[in-house]
């Protein structure tokens, strides 16, 4: 596929320095690439294999980087090292506040409590900011009545934070929209969606009697409240698998809970296909299947995870994994498990320890962990919220002006009934604050080659000194009225500030 010729830059962000930016040429690019450059291989997705010792995943476009890097999608992150050619700044990693009011939500209704105790949670499944109708929808696991086991329930709130459960009358005057026993489940607002009717899509995992065994079946919406029957079923599966939407590849996708070979117990594997329907059709469980082209081992802990400080001979593992588009990139949540095993939290009456890591993609596939500092994490005070069992909730992060809403389940401690009483809480970060680069000195970044189409160069950043742009071109030269003398300097915390010169903001061509 030929392009018209675009400008191309080479920036450098200097803290209480200089940006440099060159300018080139390129001529063509190809159609196997996606949005930042980055070359698909002919095998995709790739046949990994789960490595003998435990190890972090191999991420080969980190060392085998597009010689120029489109960066007209979204806002461009420094989370790795993909947009960075070389620096002398720190490279500091950041983690979201809690909300100090947590949870947001308890279960507070008969019809939220079973034969175990209180659920009202998303296990999984899903908080998303509804733009259409200016409001926050939220589907959760509740406590099924009369069983030890659970269904799905709807919330609604202007502001992410009070949340209320509307009397639907779908169900008795309750706010349940589905009965169907269930384990996880993944609720997906897609934006991408053209028939009304199929906006929301709820990948529901469901105990099958027949296969005892759970199994996927995605129903469609067209309000997150009324749903479809099934319209597609997989095969056996595992109970904690969930399915998410990469739009950079326009792929759905299911995050399969499958068994090590190894012996290292919870690992992942992965399906993708373009239709959600086809694609659940062809979830299984791996080993039902002699010759299989579809699922595919993905990843399993590595040797970094955080492990429970009671347990520290117990090897963490994979509990789950969702995934969502944000900007320029994929995030990651991790629910890393880190034991005890269900016999030993019976004999002691405690829960399981499993908090949430995060990670980055730039291809969907293969996963960066910068840092393995917990994102979202388990506070083991007495009578906290999340004293155990921390897990992601599908939808995170939703933007609210300046901050990110993350939100994860956590179960408070039940000495009685244990893994019951749960419960969602809120965390809040800034605007793409996953990582910084920081120095107490002058110091300086310049990125890869990078191309671009926009006027405008703006910046995230909290700058207690001063902050210079500099324009160079292939050779070094400093592009006349766009050196650092030029440059109006940035002295404001901002996570949208636009650098300008004294000739003008706005990039020459």
């Amino acid at each position: 596929m030929v392009v018209e010729r675009k400008d191309v830059y080479d920036m450098l962000i200097r803290q209480g320095g200089i940006i440099l930016i060159t300018i080139f040429y390129i001529g063509s690019v190809f159609s196997q690439t996606l949005h930042n450059g980055i070359v698909l291989p002919n095998q995709w997705p790739p046949l990994l294999k789960e490595p003998i010792e435990p190890s972090e995943m191999e991420v080969p476009y980190l060392h085998d980087r597009p010689d120029v890097i489109p960066i007209n999608t979204g806002r461009q992150l420094f989370v790795d090292d993909f947009l960075i050619a070389e620096t002398d700044l720190m490279f500091l990693n950041h983690q979201p506040t809690f909300f100090e009011n947590n949870p947001v939500m308890r279960a507070d209704s008969d019809w939220e409590i079973n034969n175990s105790g209180p659920f009202a949670s998303p296990f999984s499944d899903g908080i998303w900011f509804d733009e259409k109708e200016d409001i926050f929808r939220m589907l959760y696991l509740a406590g099924k009545p009369g069983t030890n086991s659970h269904y799905t329930c709807y919330a609604e709130s202007k502001d992410g934070i009070n949340w209320l459960k509307p009397n639907l009358g779908l169900f008795g005057q309750t706010n349940v929209v589905d009965t169907f026993t269930r384990d996880a489940s993944s609720f997906w607002l897609d934006k991408h969606e053209k028939e009304a009717s199929k906006r929301f899509k709820m990948f529901n995992i469901e105990y099958d009697k027949s296969y005892r065994r759970f199994h996927a079946v995605l129903k469609y919406s067209a309000d997150g409240i009324h749903w479809s029957p099934g319209v597609a079923h997989s095969g056996k599966i595992f109970d904690r698998s969930t399915f998410f939407y990469n739009p950079f590849l326009s792929k759905w996708v299911v995050s399969l809970r499958a068994d090590s070979e190894l012996g290292r117990g919870r690992i992942r594997h992965y399906a993708e296909h373009d239709d959600p329907e086809m694609l659940v059709s062809l979830a299984h469980d791996k080993r039902d299947f002699v010759v299989d082209r579809n699922v595919k081992y993905w990843f399993s802990s590595d040797d970094k995870e955080p492990r429970n400080p009671d347990y520290p001979d117990i090897i963490p593992q994979i509990y789950n994994f969702d995934a969502i588009a944000y900007e320029s990139l994929m995030l990651g949540f991790y629910a890393i498990w880190q034991g005890p095993d269900n016999d030993v939290t019976a004999k002691q009456g405690i829960q399981k320890r499993n908090e949430v890591l995060i990670g980055f993609s730039r291809d969907g596939f293969h996963w960066s962990r910068p840092s393995h500092k917990t994102f979202m994490g388990v506070n083991m005070t007495e009578g906290a919220w999340n004293w155990a069992n921390s897990q992601p909730i599908i939808g995170s992060p939703i933007i609210v002006g300046d901050s990110l809403y993350f939100y994860a389940s956590g179960r408070r401690r039940n000495y009685e009934k244990l893994d019951t009483d749960m419960a969602p809480g809120l965390a809040k970060l800034r605007r793409d604050g996953f990582a910084s680069m920081r120095t107490d000195r002058e110091g300086y970044l310049m990125t890869s080659k990078v191309n671009f189409k926009g006027d405008y160069l703006f910046v995230n950043a909290d700058v207690k000194g001063e902050l210079l742009v500099e324009l160079l071109d292939s050779k070094g030269r400093v592009l006349p009225g766009y050196g650092k003398d030029d440059c109006q300097p940035m002295k404001v915390n901002s996570t949208k500030y636009l650098m300008r010169w004294k000739k003008s903001g706005i990039l020459k061509r």
